[in-house]
């Protein structure tokens, strides 16, 4: 990792340990975020580091698993608009497909991340997210953070 850019090195460490924590145990999320922070998620925005937690957490309201009810073509679609509410999964893997790190000019990193994910029993779904870091008091911490499903309706 000596090789490649410090903004890089910053930025990968930030994504492995962002998705470690979303995987195994979303209540510590909110390490990463200040009351200053910006989340889009599937086009619903949340500001501040509390609306972001409540908004990642585990739903204390169960639906059932998508599959159990519709068809492969519509789950995702389905999935997508019922991730809006809240995020209704008990369990989640993230795989990184690819990752892309820049420096702004105000020596913040932004980092884009397109991979896939599994949850519960749904079906596997690419997605991609982009996340501006910014080092305060010695900490990286994520400022925005911006998340897509990537569906495509091709029909």
């Amino acid at each position: 990792m000596g090789d490649k850019p410090i903004w890089e090195q910053i930025g990968s460490s930030f994504i492995q340990h962002y998705y470690q924590l979303f995987d195994n145990d979303r209540t510590q999320l909110g390490a990463i975020y200040i009351d200053a922070s910006c989340l889009t998620w599937e086009g619903q925005q949340f500001q501040g580091k509390a609306a972001i937690v409540e908004k990642l957490s585990v739903s204390k309201s169960q639906g059932p698993a998508v599959s159990s009810y519709f068809p492969a073509l519509l789950a995702t679609a389905y999935h997508a608009l019922f991730l809006l509410q809240s995020l209704p999964f008990q369990k989640i893997q993230h795989s990184i497909t690819a990752q892309d790190h820049q420096p702004t000019p105000d020596s913040c990193i932004i980092s884009m991340v397109v991979g896939q994910l599994k949850a519960d029993e749904d079906p596997i779904m690419g997605f991609h997210q982009m996340f501006l870091l910014k080092n305060i008091n010695d900490a990286w911490v994520c400022t925005n953070d911006m998340f897509r499903l990537a569906l495509h309706n091709f029909g």
